[in-house]
């Protein structure tokens, strides 16, 4: 190992005096990217100062949902690379990532109704890991017109990941620099890409962390959240979700089950904290989720696969029982978890104050129920202003009562009504109303439905189909 070690310390720097390119080293806060930031690290602090010209990105992209454990590890250990990079004298630079607030989980799930995702249906990627991780790759790219990617990907990890290692090989421009498959402009060095999980560990037992982090605590993070792989930094859609136990989001419904946040509250007293997590997890992680959603796709359209309408978002009521579960896991673990978690935020401020406005400016659901759902679930008053003074909500209340006293128990009716009446005050508080009548009809053909059935039965008839009860033709 200690050979082994110093010859590949001397690859590394030789392939940092090559080029004036920035590196971007992706950083997890797992095994795998820990020794392959601290082999970059080791192999820098070997250099004269005078040498240490090119400065070396270190990434961290925090979904918003990581596992807390996890995630307060990765923010930790960025704070310590920044400080103890200073101290050294190295030209690393630590960048804690984030996803737009448009793109975050909650502001899909909970604001727009996104269903919980499903490998057909993996909205989560892209917007969570992909985009803010390439938007820094793509902007160093473009100031310096290329960049190097270390990442602590290896051959061991899988059989998939051997073979799409193995392809890019094919094209490597010089000795261990592959192009990147999607990033133009990007070359990937993977330093440890022959090593296995044995000698990762090795090494990280015997060599200390040089910016202060204990890897025997990384270790015992391990222990407790099973021997399994960590989440890698994703900047494709070709990069597989993180394996059946993985560290990641604490939300994930790839997998038929978070065995890693599961053994992390079973073998540690300690995290028992995390158990509303758990149990929020499993609610989404429901087989059959039909009852929870539109009947319609987000677009208002009618999709029949096997006799049967393709489910769109999650409804009104569901969305709201959504956000009152996850404010209330929030609520639990501030009053009643350890000291370290009494300030944890599960949702922002920001995500809180956008989904109010999706559900009422895009949804028209006009009873604005959100700052209710969170004085309810956290006892404290909701921290925003009126979403639009030109709103008297006492009248849109009164509204409301009244079109369900008129309505009754026909939901289709109201949610018809409803929609009708927002887009007439929008349109009428505007000093011009075209595109009126265009909006009113899209409330039509979406609402124009007594229910589900009455719904699947325009769809056959607009596919052609015979009326199954009649057979014929409508």
């Amino acid at each position: 190992m200690r050979e082994a070690l110093r010859e590949l310390l001397e690859e590394i720097r030789e392939l940092y005096l090559a080029d004036g390119v920035p590196w971007i080293v992706g950083y997890s806060g797992g095994k795998d990217s820990t020794i392959t930031l601290q082999l970059v690290w080791m192999a820098l602090a070997g250099l004269p100062v005078e040498q240490r010209t090119k400065v070396v990105h270190v990434i961290s992209t925090d979904t918003l949902v990581e596992n807390p454990v996890v995630a307060a590890w990765a923010n930790r250990s960025l704070e310590a690379m920044r400080t103890a990079a200073a101290a050294q004298q190295l030209p690393i630079e630590p960048h804690r990532l984030t996803p737009a607030l448009d793109d975050t989980f909650w502001v899909n799930l909970i604001g727009r109704g996104y269903a919980a995702p499903r490998p057909k249906f993996r909205w989560c990627t892209e917007r969570l890991k992909i985009k803010p991780s390439n938007k820094f790759i793509l902007d160093v790219t473009n100031r310096f017109g290329q960049a190097i990617l270390v990442l602590g990907i290896r051959k061991a990890e899988s059989a998939v990941r051997r073979r799409t290692m193995e392809r890019h090989e094919k094209g490597r421009v010089r000795d261990r620099l592959s192009p990147h498959g999607s990033l133009p402009g990007s070359l990937v060095y993977s330093p440890v890409e022959a090593w296995s999980n044995d000698e990762v560990w090795m090494a990280l037992m015997q060599y200390e962390n040089p910016w202060g982090h204990s890897n025997k605590d990384l270790l015992a993070m391990y222990r407790g959240a099973s021997a399994d792989s960590e989440c890698p930094l994703v900047v494709d859609t070709s990069t597989p979700s993180c394996g059946d136990s993985r560290m990641g989001c604490w939300t994930c419904t790839m997998v038929d089950q978070d065995k890693s946040l599961q053994a992390m509250v079973t073998n540690d007293e300690e995290l028992d904290w995390m158990r509303p997590l758990l149990a929020l997890r499993d609610a989404l992680d429901i087989e059959d989720d039909r009852h929870l959603r539109d009947f319609r796709r987000m677009n208002g359209k009618l999709t029949i696969h096997r006799d049967r309408l393709v489910h769109g978002p999650y409804t009104q009521a569901a969305r709201e029982d959504w956000l009152r579960r996850l404010l209330t896991a929030q609520t639990t673990i501030r009053r009643r978890g350890p000291d370290y978690v009494r300030d944890i935020t599960l949702i922002t401020d920001d995500e809180l104050h956008l989904i109010r406005r999706i559900w009422v400016f895009q949804k028209h659901e006009v009873e604005d129920n959100l700052p209710t759902i969170y004085e309810e679930a956290t006892g404290e008053p909701f921290p925003g202003r009126p979403l639009d003074e030109t709103i008297a909500f006492n009248a849109t209340q009164s509204m409301i009562e009244t079109l369900r006293e008129v309505c009754g128990d026909d939901e289709e009716e109201f949610l018809r009504a409803r929609a009708l009446l927002e887009v007439e005050r929008i349109y009428n508080s505007s000093t011009r109303r075209a595109g009126l009548y265009d909006a009113l009809e899209k409330v039509l053909m979406k609402h124009g439905f007594e229910d589900e059935e009455d719904a699947l039965t325009f769809a056959r008839f607009r596919r052609g189909e015979p009326d199954k009860e009649q057979g014929a033709l409508f």
